[in-house]
């Protein structure tokens, strides 16, 4: 029988709209260093934000082997397609995993950071979807445990004209105040019911925790870190 490789520890790695952070995982996708954080500058080019993550991460005390990395928009094969959020149209087209890899020189799986949390909350039974609520609005969903392809709702029509992102992003948040804001929440969830049949939906993201009072009984809400600690679930496929 051959001797299985002890897991190596992962680099998780969360690009946000407003921070950027960071921390080491274990194998089973807990924090084993305080997390860093920076903001994220407005409209900084790919090639600054990659040097940033680089100092960012440098002084962390625990070593890793690999490297998972939630993005806000849409990548494929490692390579960006939209970065809505971050103010810079250079990012479609940029190379992000193999500009991360030769900057950490360890190798770097990425995914829509919506997708990411998920892969830390979900139960791996039935269709199981995740929204994020924080500077725009994320969507992943899973069947039976499995990341299906990343969809762009938060750009499609959602109200008057108005895209998911532009009613429920915390710029609408913070114009409308938090009641008027649940609502439109809530009429999203009836939504992405209606869309997609989930059996089961989680709610992530910063202002996750600004929903007050009793949700639908198949929708939960979920811890922030798990942005951070989906990172791990995108190796599960590596032995170990």
């Amino acid at each position: 029988m051959q001797n299985q490789q002890p897991v190596p520890n992962t680099l998780a790695i969360d690009i946000g709209g407003s921070g950027l952070k960071a921390a080491v995982l274990d194998a089973v996708g807990e924090m084993i260093t305080d997390r860093v954080r920076i903001d994220t500058p407005t409209g900084a080019e790919p090639e600054a934000i990659v040097a940033l993550l680089a100092e960012l991460v440098h002084d962390l005390p625990e070593e890793y082997g690999r490297v998972g990395v939630g993005f806000p928009g849409m990548v494929r094969e490692g390579i960006v397609r939209t970065a809505p959020n971050l103010g810079n149209d250079g990012w479609s087209g940029f190379p992000l995993a193999a500009a991360l890899q030769e900057a950490l020189g360890k190798p770097v799986r990425i995914a829509n950071d919506a997708d990411v949390q998920g892969l830390a909350v979900i139960t791996g039974k039935g269709l199981e979807m995740v929204i994020t609520l924080g500077t725009g609005f994320g969507t992943g969903l899973y069947d039976n445990g499995r990341m299906c392809p990343h969809l762009e709702i938060a750009h499609q029509p959602f109200r008057k004209g108005d895209t998911y992102d532009e009613r429920l992003g915390e710029d609408a948040r913070k114009k409308v105040g938090n009641k008027k804001w649940q609502k439109r929440v809530l009429r999203a969830i009836d939504n992405m019911r209606n869309l997609v049949g989930f059996d089961r939906l989680f709610i992530g993201g910063g202002n996750s925790k600004k929903l007050e009072g009793k949700l639908p009984e198949d929708v939960t809400i979920v811890d922030n870190s798990a942005g951070i600690r989906g990172a791990v679930y995108l190796w599960r496929d590596e032995p170990g």
